[in-house]
Parts: C-alpha cells; sequence; structure tokens
C-alpha cells in the first residue's frame, strides 16, 4: 500500500473510533470532569441573551409596564415625595391605575392607556388615535423614585452577568487546561506505543519501509489525534449542546418567531452536504501531494551531499518545483471551496437577522413582542451559527484523524516475525561455539541468498568470511544475531537453535562492529556504554585503550564528557569506527563479530587494531568479514563464499596453495595495490 493509497481513509471508521476511545478511557475522569465543566459553560454562555432580555424587557423598557396609584402614606419604602399626594409604583396591582409611562422632548407623564404607535402630547394632554387622554406630569426628580426597582435590579442584575462572565471565563481555562491535559497525555500514550512497538518489530519491517514514513506515524500522524480528542471527543458535545439549547430557548421565548429563524436550516444542510464532498476530495488531494513533497524533501536532504558532486541542484529544483507547484494549486482548490463556502453561510447568517428583524420588528411595533425579546433572538441567531460553522470545520479533523489512525493502527497490528520462543533456553555455560547446518535463507520467497551453508566454528577461533559483494557474508552474520530467521536447516550456538534461545540473551553475547557505525547523540562515554550502568568507567577506558580510540578521546576538550552530534557528525569515520570497537569490548561478548569493522581506518590505525583484536579474540569466538584479505591471514579458519554457497575452507596459506578462488581474489588485491603503488 503506498502513502497515497494509505491517506485515502474513510472520513469515519466505527472500528477505528472504538479503538481511538479504549485511549480516552484511561483518563475518562477527566474527560467527564471537563465535560462536566463544558455543560456548565454552556448553559451559563445560553443563559446571557436570556439575562439581558430581562434586564432590557422587565427593567430597562418601562413603557410596557404598568404603575398602580396609592395613597403615599400607605407605601412607607416609596423613596419619592409622590404626585398629588400619590405614590405610583410598579409589581403590583393594588391602586388606581394602571398608569404607563410616556416622554416626549425629555419630559415624562403618566397615562392612563396604553400606547403603540404614533402619539403627540400637548398641555398635559394626549392625542392618540383620535381620542383625548389627561396625562399626570411627572417631575425627573420623581421618575428615580417611581423606578426605584428598577434600579436596583438593574444593578444586581448587572452584577450577576459581570460575575457569571467571570465565573464562565475562570470555568473555560480550567476546561481547556484540563481537556488540553487530557489530550496531550492520551497523545504521551499512543507515541509511547508506537516507540515501544518499533523497537520489538524485526529487520524485515524496515527494510521494507522508509525512515521518514514510519517517523511520519509517531510525530504527524500522532499529532492529528490530538486535535481529534480535544474538538471532537468533547468539543462537538458542546457544540450539540449549545444548537440544541438554543432551539428549545428560542421556540420557548417565541415559536414563530424561531421557526422564521430556522427556516434557513434546508439552505444549511444543503450547502454542508455539498462542501463535505467537495473538501473531502480536495483534502484528499492535498494530503497525497503533501506527502509527495514531504518524501522529496527527504530524499533531497538524506543525499544532499550526491546531489551537489554530481550538480544536480538545477535538476532538483526544477523537480522541486514542480512538486511544490502541484501542492500548490492543491492546496488553493481547497481554499477556494472554503472560500465559497464559508462567505454563502455568512449569507444564510446575515438573512436568518434579516428575517428576524423584519418579523421581529413588526412584531415590536404592534406590541406583540418586546424589545428584549427581539435583542435575545438576534443573539442566539448568532450564536446558533457558529456550532454549525465548528461542526463542519470539524469534519476535516475528523477524516485527517481517520486517515492517520488507520495509518497508526496498520503500525501497531505489524507482528514482529522474530518472537521470543515461548520456553526460552540460556545455557547454563557460555563457550562461543557456533554451527550452520546446511542452512537455507531468502529475504523474500525461494530467492535463496544462502544455500545449503554448513559451518562450525568452535569456541576461542576467528573465522573470516570473503567473497564477492552479495555473496552472503552479511547475512550470515545477521543469521547468528537471529535478526531474521532462516527457511531451512538450523542455526546453533552453544548447541541450542537460536530460535529456542532466549532472544535478549543471545544478543547481550554477541558483540558486533559494523562498517556503518552509528553514534548516538550525547557524549563519548554514553555512546560507548549505552547507559548500560554495570559497565564502569575503568571498563570504558579499558576499553577504549584495547582499540587505540583512548588516543583522539583524550584530545577532545573534554575528553570522555565531550559531546557529539547526531549520527557522530563531529567525529572522523575512523573515530566512529574506533569508537564502535570500543562499544562491541565494552560489553564483553562471548561473540565478537565484525563486519568490515576496519575499513575506514588508514594502515597505521589498522596495524594497531590489528594488534588489539589479536588479544581481544583471545578465549572469545570471533566472526571477521573483510574485503581486504590482509587483515584475516591471521584467522582460524577463512571460509570462502561465492553466490550464497561454501566454496572453500581453510588458513590463509592453505587457500592459496589450492590456487582457487582465494587465490585470485588474493591477485586481484595484491595487483591493485601494485598498480596503486
Amino acid at each position: 500500500m503506498t502513502e497515497a493509497d494509505e491517506i485515502m481513509g474513510k472520513a469515519y471508521d466505527s472500528k477505528l473510533m472504538r479503538r481511538l476511545l479504549t485511549y480516552a478511557t484511561l483518563h475518562l475522569n477527566k474527560l467527564l470532569l471537563s465535560i462536566l465543566l463544558l455543560i456548565i459553560i454552556t448553559l451559563g454562555d445560553l443563559a446571557g441573551p436570556y439575562l439581558m432580555k430581562i434586564i432590557i424587557d422587565d427593567h430597562l423598557d418601562a413603557s410596557n409596564h404598568a404603575f398602580y396609584a396609592r395613597p403615599l402614606n400607605e407605601v412607607p419604602e416609596y423613596k419619592g415625595a409622590g404626585i398629588q399626594n400619590l405614590a405610583f409604583v410598579r409589581f403590583t396591582t393594588e391602586g388606581k391605575g394602571p398608569y404607563y409611562l410616556l416622554t416626549q422632548n425629555g419630559a415624562w407623564y403618566l397615562s392612563p392607556i396604553k400606547v403603540n404607535g404614533l402619539y403627540k402630547i400637548n398641555d398635559d394632554q394626549l392625542f392618540y388615535e383620535g381620542n383625548t387622554y389627561k396625562l399626570i406630569s411627572v417631575p425627573k426628580s420623581e421618575l428615580k423614585a417611581m423606578r426605584g426597582s428598577d434600579y436596583s435590579q438593574v444593578i444586581k442584575l448587572s452584577s450577576f452577568y459581570l460575575a457569571l462572565m467571570l465565573s464562565l471565563g475562570l470555568l473555560s481555562y480550567l476546561q481547556t487546561y484540563l481537556l488540553t491535559y487530557t489530550g496531550q497525555s492520551i497523545i504521551f500514550t499512543i507515541r509511547q506505543q508506537i516507540f515501544e512497538h518499533l523497537q520489538y518489530l524485526d529487520l524485515t519491517f524496515f527494510d521494507q519501509n522508509y525512515v521518514g514514513r514510519i517517523v511520519t506515524r509517531a510525530t504527524n500522524d500522532v499529532e492529528n489525534l490530538s486535535e481529534m480528542y480535544t474538538d471532537i471527543l468533547v468539543n462537538t458535545f458542546r457544540d450539540i449542546l449549545t444548537l440544541a439549547g438554543i432551539i428549545i430557548i428560542m421556540l420557548k421565548l417565541d415559536w414563530k418567531l424561531s421557526l422564521v429563524a430556522f427556516s434557513v436550516v434546508p439552505l444549511i444542510l444543503l450547502a454542508t452536504i455539498v462542501f463535505r464532498k467537495q473538501v473531502r476530495a480536495a483534502y484528499r488531494l492535498v494530503r497525497r501531494h503533501l506527502s509527495e513533497l514531504n518524501g522529496f524533501l527527504n530524499e533531497s536532504i538524506s543525499g544532499m551531499k550526491i546531489i551537489q558532486i554530481f550538480n544536480q541542484e538545477k535538476k532538483k529544483h526544477q523537480e522541486f518545483n514542480r512538486i511544490n507547484r502541484d501542492y500548490q494549486k492543491a492546496s488553493l482548490k481547497e481554499i477556494n471551496i472554503y472560500a465559497i463556502f464559508r462567505p454563502f453561510m455568512d449569507l444564510l447568517y446575515y438573512l436568518a437577522i434579516t428575517l428576524i428583524i423584519y418579523f421581529g420588528g413588526k412584531g415590536v411595533l404592534d406590541a406583540r413582542i418586546q424589545f428584549g425579546l427581539l435583542f435575545a433572538f438576534i443573539n442566539y441567531v448568532q450564536r446558533f451559527f457558529g456550532p454549525i460553522n465548528a461542526l463542519t470545520e470539524k469534519f476535516n479533523i475528523m477524516q485527517s484523524a481517520m486517515a492517520s489512525s488507520e495509518r497508526i493502527f496498520q503500525l501497531l497490528d505489524t507482528k514482529p516475525t522474530i518472537t521470543q520462543p515461548l520456553d526460552p533456553i540460556v545455557p547454563a555455560k557460555s563457550q562461543g561455539k557456533i554451527e550452520f547446518k546446511h542452512v537455507y535463507f531468502a529475504y523474500k520467497n525461494e530467492d535463496y541468498v544462502l544455500k545449503d551453508i554448513s559451518f562450525t566454528v568452535n569456541p576461542g577461533e576467528t573465522v573470516a568470511f570473503v567473497g564477492h559483494t552479495g555473496a552472503g557474508k552479511t547475512t550470515i552474520i545477521n543469521l547468528v544475531n537471529r535478526f531474521y530467521d532462516i527457511q531451512k536447516g538450523q542455526i546453533l550456538v552453544d548447541g541450542v537453535d537460536v530460535r529456542d534461545w532466549d532472544l535478549y540473551k543471545l544478543r547481550q553475547r554477541i558483540g558486533v562492529v559494523l562498517q556503518d557505525v552509528f553514534v548516538f547523540s550525547g557524549d563519548i562515554k554514553t555512546n560507548i556504554r549505552l547507559y548500560n550502568d554495570k559497565i564502569s568507567q575503568a571498563q570504558v577506558h579499558a576499553a577504549c585503550k584495547a582499540v587505540r580510540a583512548d588516543d583522539f578521546i583524550t584530545k577532545l576538550p573534554r575528553a570522555y564528557d565531550e559531546k557529539v552530534t547526531e549520527r557522530g557528525a563531529t567525529l572522523s569515520q575512523g573515530q566512529r569506527q574506533l569508537l564502535a570497537l570500543a562499544r562491541a569490548l565494552a560489553f564483553d561478548p562471548d561473540i565478537l563479530v565484525l563486519d568490515e569493522a576496519t575499513a575506514n581506518i588508514d594502515t597505521e590505525t589498522e596495524a594497531l587494531i590489528q594488534e588489539a583484536l589479536q588479544k581481544v579474540a583471545k578465549d572469545r569466538t570471533t566472526l571477521v568479514i573483510a574485503h581486504r584479505l590482509s587483515t584475516i591471514q591471521h584467522a582460524d579458519k577463512i571460509i570462502v563464499m561465492h553466490r550464497g554457497e561454501i566454496k572453500e575452507v581453510g588458513k590463509h596459506q592453505e587457500l592459496l596453495d589450492q590456487g582457487g578462488l582465494y587465490f585470485r581474489l588474493y591477485q586481484l588485491q595484491y595487483q591493485s595495490h601494485q598498480k596503486l603503488a
């Protein structure tokens, strides 16, 4: 399956979602607390416009509320001087009335009728709809006393509104922090699981998968899930709760006006369906081109040395320009879809607001609807479109999360072919004896790279493997470590089949030094002991002295504490090789494997290392792979391989006397050295 094919995941997959939710259950208490806080925040947020309606309709707009006249001495709590020895009070039906407040040119009056529409006041007379009514003039000093309860209620409700908003702000902070913390904790767990799983996968997996793709699984894909656990898992609940709350409140306030507002919902649903189809195709196209772009960058940066050596900068730039432009076009297509959808949703929003203002405004003028209710409706319509837009955006997050989760679970579901046996065996006595019995091995199908290989390496022997490139020398080393399992035959270490060995104990007893040395970022001593606390500083020094690495390490500014960068870029090839030798010796293995271990070291250093290795190899089984035949002349046994088969076995001089394949290899190297000389 290619990267592009993998990205073509479903927008929603119930099986994947169930697996994702299993991680959420590990933090269920935090998620439930976050949801509870979210419910409180949503309810408080929805209460805001309704509270403003109460303030406007019940206290600010007094024209719709009746006042009743009572004798001043019967209302001791009244703070004013009274009008005509009467107190005009609200929130009661006792007394003469009702009277309604009117105003004109800054003057206030009490009217015996409720006025809706145009009216005229002249000399304390109200002219309204062809009739004349006697008004009571209200001094401004008395107006405050009449509306004293409104003043106090406005102050109380305003204070409550402020306290509510401050509380919601604090709760929002706590909920956001808790949700983000929980989401990151889940992502931390997934990332840990991926890395742990990767460490137990066999080399076949890494042979078949690009490093960049694996890194993307553990970084980008996992990070995509972070938004799923926060924006979708919890905040979607908030959006749905908000929509449901708005619908219920609006229907309760005025169901007729609510139907007017909801008349645009079919258009919203239609637009959302069309948008989902269009954006899904565009999104996949963007992801495919982004994957291609990332792959090209990874390859180009890794091979920058070759690009510069062969003057390929212009060609690679042209290729990158094409890939980058394809990605740009795909991104612009996605942006264009959003550029159409968003304004269209805004248009529907403005249409809904216009309908509310038109029908609601007529209702206010006809005294069927209070102004505060219209104000609340406009606020709720504004809030109604927020969750709808948010839910639409969450579709992209969901699709990205599903695609990423599919790739992540494909990785986690990959089973290692090299596994620990059910009843692992660890021989009581370690000798270092190695036996190959009629071994056949193929990396793929039945394309065998080793054919009927049989040999024995006795404890303490040094055995060298030589042959042309592709003869199968390195494969033998990999099989001894059980990096791969053979198809036929048997490989024994100390009389036990490697498939029956305790896998980790087996590899602990084998020290390997490869031609391509890997140095971790850190310091010198850490790269030698690899965080093994059982290896003392003295053992580190002894190993370095044995391979002559101590000579260059002690010249470094901080010696063994000297920092090294990724892959040991600050060290020379030969220095990295010496560190690898010291690393292998520090672990004191029973079997030492040298795969072209001295290939990148100068002749003088090589002579010193060969002398040191002869001492180190004493009483230790040593397997050596070398192209330079001069480095293996001391070997107890030399095995000559050709096209996956053993052609010759013997000591250096014995093989030369046979005049066979080894002799021809030796002659070729001798002649090449002569020409160079």
